[in-house]
């Protein structure tokens, strides 16, 4: 029986290559792609050209919500480097927080 299959499935011998090699590449694509430490490279690069000022901070906070996912998706979340990454956040966050305490001063100001 498995001689008369093989010879009778041997046309489709390509086709399951075909196939074997597209398992493998998506299998490749989808590790590199959510491998944590190549996500927190990108975070590190990320947060670098935000201080380098080559990002708005809209958009730096739209690519690290994406990047952030990708990681809590990929099983990588709340392993070392991750809380450096959102410390780091949370520096750039304070001259946000330094404008808001600025207008709380000017509001005390007025009320005085």
């Amino acid at each position: 029986m498995g001689l008369i299959t093989g010879l009778l499935t041997l046309p489709l011998a390509p086709v399951h290559g075909v196939v074997w090699v597209a398992d493998q590449l998506y299998g490749a694509a989808d590790r590199e792609l959510n491998d944590p430490g190549v996500l927190r490279a990108q975070l590190a690069a990320l947060n670098q050209e935000f201080e380098d000022g080559q990002l708005s901070a809209e958009e730096f906070e739209r690519e690290e919500e994406r990047l952030l996912d990708r990681l809590h998706d990929s099983g990588g979340a709340g392993h070392g480097r991750l809380a450096d990454s959102s410390q780091v956040t949370e520096a750039q966050r304070e001259p946000e927080d330094e404008e808001a305490e600025t207008d709380d001063g000017h509001a005390e100001d007025e009320k005085d």
